[in-house]
């Protein structure tokens, strides 16, 4: 019997090197070496759908594009496919409401929490306790915040002892070491490890670092900037912006790994970055009509 099993699984490897096409055969191949990365890694893979008008959209430097076809358009759909590809949490940034502080993508975000069986953390225009209350009352798992904790402090902290800081996550968005607010848009003149050291101390427990200039680029990470970051705050660390593919995930966990726990991914996988995304688009396509 044993000597069986060795003869068919010598004739499978034989089809395989004869009749396969080569693609596939590198295909077959980037696919066992991304799970192999995905077995072995400490860090979860967060993907991360971007609002701007009831649609998804590319985010390049913190500013949205529309009309980005490989984008699709439904942010609901969005967010099954990505739970269908299993991913365990899902990132959703609110530009409406981050720019204007509207509620018009509000149903939006609802249908999404309730099509998906997995936490939705949010961030983009909480301003107030009163708009972390709505959004936990549409179905948000957990609330990302930014320039709320940078100028209303108090009101951050009391959205921390209310709701937990297992459910409310400190966002540090970054141009050139500097914390900049209000949609990336407005500068502090305050060094990123100075905030990360205040959010520290009033008892936030997870942060998300952003390198505005490396977001959405395709570059590569800013990982000094996260390991910087982590080394003084010694919180729960989010890595955002750079990813372009497996390439730059395995640099993130082998240089990284002992400080982050997860990572926000974006573009790279919109535009089919990582192995077998193309196959997996092809089957998917239409599957949620």
């Amino acid at each position: 019997m044993v000597q069986y099993i060795k003869t068919i699984k010598f004739l499978l490897r034989t089809y395989l090197i004869i009749l396969v096409p080569k693609y596939i055969k590198i295909w077959i191949y980037r696919f066992h070496k991304f799970n192999r990365f995905l077995k072995m890694a400490k860090i979860l893979v967060i993907p991360s759908i971007d609002i701007q008008g009831g649609k998804t959209v590319r985010v390049v430097q913190g500013i949205p594009e529309l009309n980005c076809k490989e984008y699709g358009s439904d942010p609901v759909e969005m967010a099954m496919i990505w739970r269908a590809e299993n991913a365990k949490c899902i990132h959703v940034v609110d530009f409406d409401a981050s720019h204007s502080h509207t509620k018009e993508n509000f149903e939006i975000i609802r249908k999404m929490c309730e099509s998906v069986i997995i936490p939705v953390e949010l961030g983009g225009g909480i301003r107030t306790y009163e708009d972390a209350k709505e959004l936990f009352n549409l179905g948000v798992t957990r609330v990302v915040i930014g320039s709320l904790a940078f100028e209303k402090p108090r009101e951050f902290i009391k959205i921390l002892d209310e709701f937990t800081p297992n459910k409310v996550v400190a966002a540090i968005d970054v141009i050139d070491d500097e914390v900049v607010t209000r949609g990336r848009q407005q500068r502090t003149h305050l060094r990123a490890i100075d905030y990360a050291k205040f959010l520290k101390s009033i008892g936030t427990e997870r942060i998300i670092i952003t390198d505005v200039k490396t977001n959405g680029m395709l570059k590569g990470p800013n990982i000094e900037l996260t390991k910087r970051i982590a080394a003084v705050s010694e919180r729960k660390i989010t890595h955002s912006g750079g990813i372009s593919g497996y390439e730059d995930l395995i640099k993130l966990q082998n240089e990284a790994g002992a400080v982050i726990d997860s990572v926000i991914i974006g573009r790279a996988f919109y535009e089919n970055k990582f192995p077998c995304q193309k196959i997996w688009r092809v089957a998917e396509s239409g599957i949620f009509n």
